[in-house]
């Protein structure tokens, strides 16, 4: 007599056989390797170019054996009355190091101070619903779509009607103005995403907006100043044009600086152009580097979700 336990007990698939052929996972995950590794060479093609020209000293630079490495090292002994590759990267840092350190002047405060006052104004905008305050986020995100060249006549004219100086100062407050619609657009999308039920425990216990913004939402924003204290600090780094226009050699950043080297070297050592090139574009590159996994969170967690 058999007894059924109502459970159908079917026997274990067979393994399926070994046929030496790569799986379709394989294959796929090979060909984005090939793909991520030939997108990184193309990338650093131009560091590249930027390195090996900064080590040759003067006279072995030819744009026809960019590509080659140093036919004298920058350590091995120059020619007599010659240089070696060491010499561009000193003359880089003479000229710019001055710049540099102004330059950091302008993009840190600039940085903090557009980002603080766009976390202010993506509170209120998110979280107090006045009359028109959409038309206002309106005519605040239309400063994003006003290109620079279209603005820097009237700009330098009211620069030199105010009597302003032409060097850092100026040009921090331009690039924090400059940076007010962003740095709101960016709270305020991330301000969207706090659940109300906080705002209302804080109004519960009495605390007031700007006690709430303080003791609850500050707090709660380190993704989004990640996000645009980068973006504010790089913005102001590398810009060229408000420093070619608000500012002069002796005042102004980096950019301009290495503008006059690079045209300087132009007729006698590419060498120190593409050293002060690298030298530029370290602190910007050392941000990304230590604060990227940061920026990435602050997008994903919303700060720029629309």
């Amino acid at each position: 007599m058999t007894i059924s336990t109502g459970i159908d007990r079917k026997p274990a698939p067979e393994p399926a056989p070994l046929t030496g052929r790569p799986s379709r996972v394989t294959l796929g995950r090979t060909a984005k390797y090939v793909l991520l590794i030939l997108f990184l060479v193309v990338v650093l093609m131009p560091v590249y170019v930027l390195v090996v020209t900064s080590l040759k000293p003067p006279q072995d630079v030819n744009p026809a054996t960019s590509w080659g490495l140093p036919v004298r090292w920058p350590w091995e002994p120059a020619l007599e009355g010659g240089a070696t590759g060491f010499d561009n990267w000193s003359l880089a840092w003479d000229a710019l190091s001055p710049a540099i350190a102004r330059t950091f002047l302008l993009a840190i405060p600039a940085a903090i101070i557009s980002s603080f006052l766009g976390a202010m104004n993506g509170f209120v905008l998110s979280r107090w619903r006045f009359p028109r305050a959409d038309w206002v986020f309106t005519f605040i995100l239309f400063g994003m779509f006003i290109p620079y060249q279209a603005i820097m006549t009237p700009l330098v004219q009211m620069k030199t009607s105010l009597g302003l100086p032409s060097g850092i100062s100026t040009l921090l407050v331009v690039h924090i103005i400059y940076g007010l619609p962003i740095c709101t657009l960016i709270f305020r999308n991330y301000y969207t995403g706090i659940p109300m039920e906080l705002m209302e425990a804080s109004r519960v216990d009495g605390a007031g907006m700007l006690r709430t913004f303080a003791s609850i939402v500050l707090p709660l924003s380190l993704p989004g100043f990640v996000v645009t204290i980068i973006w504010q600090f790089t913005s102001a780094w590398n810009d060229f044009l408000f420093a070619l226009f608000l500012s002069n050699q002796r005042e102004g950043p980096v950019s301009l600086a290495l503008n006059n080297l690079a045209q300087g070297a132009q007729l006698a050592n590419y060498g120190s152009a593409m050293a002060g090139a690298l030298l530029a574009s370290l602190p910007t590159l050392v941000v990304y580097i230590v604060l990227g996994k940061y920026f990435i969170g602050g997008l994903m967690s919303g700060s720029v979700k629309s």
